[in-house]
């Protein structure tokens, strides 16, 4: 049959299971648009290009499927790229569809043109510019394969406005046809007899550690991983991104590690004998000073992305496969093994880690101001652990990564590489949208959510109750906790002495807005937050210069923790 460009869309995301679309119009894609229109799926409409992709961002994560998002050519696609390579550095699935002028005028600085193939390539696993109608569905079909296999990650589809209302026949693919591309095939199964050698080291171990991250979560490997660890009774500690991979009041649980990671994982990993990394790729917030991180280790990678593996901290045991296929065929070897092999000695292990935990555990003092580490703990308590946490970027987000105990992967939602504020709110729009009958919440800090507060409009236009808890010190936090620390308390344009009225500004938008001062006040205005079905900014006005312990300077080895 034949179709326009713009149907052929429409047609490959019903192929691929789209339901829903988080975009912005503008005169590129209106033919795109108007074919949207005809159909059931959903269409979210943002303030601001960015939080498009904020929101696929959020909607991928908690919904375990591709994000999409459709923008216009010029400011429209270059709006995106801090969300694009957001969603690269944390390896989140998702196409992203950009409008470009007709193709006859690329190249000629037409209006609103600009090169977003050229500008996007950096921060993309692979992107198009479409200028063939009869290529638009493969290349499509490519992109949503591409996006969600091997190593996830964003992928930018370029489609000139001439090729969205031109026509051409359309052919559905035929049941059970599979992608195939020359230069691209991820591998998934391990070498078994790389896995064989971490039963070995098993054996010989006397102070094990697990370490998992986001390609934990990414890969489903979270109850795998939970049963490997209580089968071997091995410790786990976590990136930030990988959280909730393993459950967060579990006995075995460490806290995370790195720059603010708790003391004992801290310790735990600079005097394992034996880690065994899972979809992590030893960021340098996680490692600290390389040359002596886990010196005293057999590191085993395990990753699905080869590029990973020897890149920042040299392995003994690499691993390159799928981490869920990993974990459940290690799993099967040791149902073959006397488990106490493979636990050998841990006596004294177990009782050095719960030494380092009484010891120096994370802990504050709720004084007369009100310490955001309380707000969290009170959320926590009151939510049973049960919501969707996204984060802005900062301290913020840090006492959420301590403080709230994720038992279940795709709970928390944070911006872990880029580290990009404002990307938060319109985050927790795309969990809300992907979990409605999930309570979903932004923990946030006064700086960072005027980032993208234009979205609020966005959340109460849909009747989203988000949560959006802000830890308002009045200040840029975690740059001015540096500031204190390391440029004898200079605070150069860190201070935010014209902040808005958050509860007010919450109304103007529709919402409902609520303000704590005082520590009696924090569970009354959490519970009325919670109780209420509108979208809610819940203010809390907290200690101005609460530091997030520990703290590792910048270049130190990961055993040199600021703790006060």
């Amino acid at each position: 049959m034949k179709l326009t460009g713009a149907q052929i869309l429409m047609k490959v995301f019903e192929e691929e299971g789209v339901d829903t679309i988080f975009g912005y119009p503008g005169g590129a894609v209106l033919d795109i648009y108007d074919a949207l229109d005809r159909t059931e799926i959903n269409h979210v409409l943002v303030r601001h290009e960015q939080g498009a992709v904020h929101a696929a961002d959020g909607y991928a994560r908690a919904a375990n499927k591709t994000g999409v998002c459709l923008v216009t050519s010029g400011p429209g696609a270059t709006n995106t790229v801090t969300g694009i390579a957001s969603a690269y550095m944390d390896s989140i699935p998702m196409v992203i569809i950009t409008g470009q002028v007709s193709s006859h005028l690329i190249g000629n600085d037409a209006f609103q043109e600009v090169d977003i193939v050229g500008i996007t390539r950096p921060c993309t696993k692979h992107n198009y510019l479409v200028k063939d109608i009869h290529k638009l569905a493969s290349v499509l079909r490519e992109a949503f394969y591409l996006a969600r296999s091997g190593r996830p990650g964003p992928v930018l589809v370029d489609i000139p406005k001439d090729v969205s209302n031109l026509t051409t026949t359309y052919e559905k693919p035929q049941v059970g046809s599979k992608i195939e591309m020359r230069s691209y095939k991820p591998t998934y199964k391990p070498n078994i007899k790389q896995v064989q050698k971490i039963v070995s080291l098993l054996k010989k171990a006397k102070k094990p550690i697990i370490f998992s991250g986001g390609g934990a979560i990414h890969s489903g490997a979270a109850e795998a991983l939970t049963e490997f660890a209580r089968k071997t009774k091995i410790p786990v500690t976590s990136s930030l991104m990988g959280l909730g991979a393993f459950p967060g009041t579990d006995p075995l649980w460490l806290g995370m590690l790195g720059m603010h990671g708790t003391y004992r994982a801290n310790l735990a990993v600079s005097t394992c004998d034996l880690m065994i990394a899972i979809g992590v790729r030893f960021d340098d917030r996680v490692t600290g000073k390389t040359d002596v991180f886990a010196k005293n280790a057999t590191i085993v990678q395990i990753d699905i992305d080869p590029t990973s593996i020897h890149k920042n901290i040299p392995v003994a045991v690499p691993i390159v496969g799928d981490c869920r296929m990993a974990l459940e065929e290690l799993n099967s070897l040791i149902d073959n093994e006397n488990i106490d092999d493979l636990c050998n000695e841990r006596d004294a292990w177990f009782a050095q880690i719960e030494e380092w935990k009484n010891t120096k555990p994370l802990a504050y003092e709720q004084g007369e101001a009100i310490k955001p580490q309380y707000v969290i703990d009170k959320f926590f308590e009151l939510t049973k652990g049960e919501a969707i946490v996204t984060t802005e970027v900062g301290q913020n987000q840090m006492w959420a990564a301590q403080y709230y105990h994720f038992n279940k992967p795709n709970h928390f939602i944070t911006s872990g590489g880029l580290g990009c504020m404002g990307f938060g709110l319109p985050a927790a729009i795309g969990a809300q949208m992907a979990c409605p009958d999930k309570i979903v919440a932004d923990i946030a800090g006064d700086g960072s959510i005027q980032m993208n507060i234009q979205e609020m409009a966005t959340a109460v236009q849909y009747g989203l109750p988000v949560k959006i808890i802000i830890l308002n010190n009045r200040y840029l936090g975690m740059v001015r906790q540096w500031q204190e620390l390391f440029y004898k308390r200079r605070y150069a344009s860190t201070t935010l002495d014209h902040n808005p009225d958050f509860v007010k500004l919450a109304e103007a938008f529709g919402a409902l807005g609520l303000r704590a001062t005082k520590p009696e006040d924090v569970e009354k205005v959490l519970k009325e937050g919670l109780a209420s079905p509108k979208t809610v900014i819940m203010e809390f006005i907290t200690d101005r210069e609460e530091n997030v312990y520990p703290m590792v300077p910048a270049g130190k080895a990961i055993t040199d923790m600021l703790l006060v």
